[in-house]
């Protein structure tokens, strides 16, 4: 078993100073925790994983292939893999788990 608390997987990622901080790895899933800040710019890019979004706390947009949908606290979004995506009109610092199956691995 492994477990976390959200509040010092976040100091950690203030700590390293990145919007991306992937916290679990097991091979055949990972889990990071991903922060943009309000009126910020999301440039990812598709990644080879099936992904989900939980947002813990914020407001924005996801443009996910061509459908625009309003996010807030509780929203659980799924993207898959080499699917076109990005955050947008984040109108509150948006604060999010990310689920990647397989693992993620960063580029």
């Amino acid at each position: 078993m492994e477990y976390f608390d959200l509040a010092t997987v976040e100091a950690e990622r203030q700590r390293i100073n990145d919007a991306y901080f992937q916290f679990l790895n097991a091979g055949s899933m990972s889990l990071a925790v991903y922060v943009l800040p309000a009126n910020g710019d999301d440039t990812q890019q598709p990644h080879a994983e099936d992904e989900i979004y939980y947002v813990v706390s914020g407001r924005a947009t996801i443009l996910v292939a061509g459908e625009v949908r309003p996010v807030a606290p509780g929203s659980i979004v799924f993207v898959g893999k080499a699917v076109e995506h990005r955050f947008l009109d984040i109108t509150e610092t948006l604060t999010m788990l990310v689920f990647f199956a397989p693992e993620h691995r960063r580029d």
